[in-house]
């Protein structure tokens, strides 16, 4: 679930990060590659890994642990 939600905020989040960065007058490039720490790939990869670890949080959070829930249902 994290993963699928990682990928689908991914482009949201990004062309909303380049409007913000814009404002402060900071390159696309250097954002991506963390001030050219990373290539541009690495760098994309980078990103994902930080949404996946927010959307880990949003899974663990949204994700029904009862065991009503998960429990297959019984005939009684």
């Amino acid at each position: 679930m994290a993963a699928i939600v990682a990928t689908l905020m991914y482009l949201p989040a990004g062309i909303a990060m380049v409007l913000v960065l814009k404002l402060f007058g900071i390159s696309f490039e250097a954002a991506v590659t963390f001030g050219g720490a990373f290539n541009t790939l690495p760098g994309l990869f980078a990103w994902w890994l930080l949404a996946f670890a927010g959307s880990c949080v949003y899974a663990v959070c949204a994700f029904p642990w009862g065991e009503k829930v998960l429990a297959w249902p019984r005939k009684k």
